[in-house]
C-alpha cells in the first residue's frame, strides 16, 4: 500500500512539474504580455518576468515595446511645381498600449509602413521642389502628424519622421547646377563692386591727404619702388609724376624770392609758333664776281693814274694820228 501512495504522489508530481513547465513563461524587460484565453482579452498586461498561463486555454502575445527604426521605400511622385523627384525616408515609432497593438490591428508594423508610404507621397505633391530641398524640417512634423493621427488608436506613437534623401532628374540637376553658378558669379560680382567702392572712397581721401603735403606724394613713390625692388626684378620701371615737377616748381618759386629783395619779372610768356605765321625762306648765296677778261682796248686811265710826265700817245693812236 505504501508503494502505491509513493508511485501516485511521484505520479503526481511529475503532471504538476510537466504543467508548470508547460504553463510558465518569461516576458523580457522590454516587452508586455497580453493574454487571450479562449480568444477573450483578459484585461491584466502581464509584466515582465515569470508568469503562468494554462496550457490550451490561453494564448499569451508578448509586443515589443522598444522603438522601431523602419525605412520607408522611395517613392515616386511630382512636385506642385511639376518636377519629378525620388523621395525615401525613415520612420521611428513605439508601441505605447500593447493591448490595442494586439486587438486593434492585425499587423501594426505592415499598417504604420502602408501609412508611411501613402504620406511620403501625398507630401511631396503639396510641396514645392525648394521646400523639399531646404524646408525639411517643416516637411517632417507634416509628415509626422498625417502618420500619427491614424497610428493613435492602434496603440502606436510616431517618434520622429525623417527625409533622407530627394533624387532629382540629371536635366534638372545641370539646370540646378548652372542656377547656383550664376547665382554666385552675381554674388562675386557685387562684392567686387561693393569693394570697388570702397576702396575708390579711400583712395580719394588718400589723394586728398597728400594733395595738402605734396611730400607725401614722394615718399609713397619711394614706397612704391621699394616693393617693387623687393622681388629683385632685373628690370625697374620709375614713373615720374606731374605733380612732381608742379612740386619741384612750387618749392623754387619761394626760393627766389627769399633770395631777391624784390621778385623778378615773370618771363615774357613764349608765343607759339604757329601764331607767327610761316617762317621767311633764307636768302640764296650770293655768286662771286670772276674778274672780267681783258680786252683789246684798255680803258682810259684815271686822273689818279696818270703819270706825271708829258703824255705818250699809244702805238694804236699814231697810225690814225698820221692818215
Amino acid at each position: 500500500m505504501a508503494e502505491v501512495l509513493v508511485i501516485v504522489l511521484v505520479a503526481v508530481l511529475c503532471a504538476g512539474a510537466l504543467y508548470t513547465t508547460s504553463a510558465a513563461r518569461v516576458i523580457r524587460q522590454y516587452e508586455r504580455g497580453v493574454v487571450l484565453r479562449l480568444g477573450r482579452l483578459r484585461d491584466d498586461v502581464r509584466l515582465p518576468g515569470l508568469t503562468l498561463v494554462v496550457p490550451g486555454l490561453d494564448r499569451l502575445r508578448k509586443v515589443n515595446m522598444q522603438i522601431v527604426t523602419m525605412p520607408v521605400p522611395a517613392q515616386d511622385g511630382i512636385t506642385r511645381d511639376n518636377v519629378t523627384v525620388r523621395v525615401d525616408a525613415v520612420i521611428y515609432f513605439k508601441v505605447v498600449d500593447p493591448t490595442s497593438a494586439v486587438i486593434a490591428v492585425e499587423d501594426y508594423r505592415f499598417a504604420v509602413s502602408q501609412m508611411a508610404q501613402t504620406s511620403l507621397r501625398s507630401i511631396i505633391g503639396k510641396s514645392d521642389l525648394d521646400d523639399l530641398l531646404s524646408n525639411r524640417e517643416k516637411l517632417n512634423q507634416g509628415l509626422e502628424v498625417m502618420i500619427d493621427s491614424p497610428a493613435v488608436s492602434w496603440g502606436v506613437q510616431i517618434d520622429r519622421v525623417e527625409i533622407k534623401d530627394v533624387s532629382l532628374p540629371e536635366t534638372m540637376k545641370r539646370s540646378m547646377a548652372r542656377q547656383a553658378e550664376a547665382d554666385r558669379e552675381r554674388r562675386a560680382r557685387v562684392i567686387n563692386a561693393d569693394a570697388e567702392l570702397q576702396a575708390s572712397k579711400k583712395l580719394a581721401q588718400a589723394a586728398g591727404e597728400m594733395s595738402a603735403q605734396p611730400a607725401a606724394l614722394q615718399l609713397r613713390l619711394l614706397q612704391t619702388v621699394v616693393a617693387v625692388a623687393a622681388e629683385k626684378n632685373s628690370t625697374l620701371v620709375l614713373p615720374f609724376p606731374v605733380e612732381l615737377l608742379r612740386f619741384l616748381e612750387r618749392a623754387q618759386q619761394p626760393a627766389a624770392e627769399t633770395g631777391h629783395g624784390e621778385p623778378d619779372a615773370p618771363p615774357a610768356p613764349a608765343v607759339p609758333a604757329d601764331l607767327l605765321g610761316p617762317a621767311a625762306p633764307p636768302a640764296p648765296p650770293t655768286p662771286s664776281t670772276a674778274p672780267a677778261p681783258a680786252r683789246n682796248t684798255p680803258s682810259a686811265p684815271s686822273d689818279a693814274d696818270a703819270p706825271t710826265g708829258p703824255a705818250v700817245p699809244s702805238s694804236s693812236e699814231q697810225p690814225f694820228a698820221h692818215h
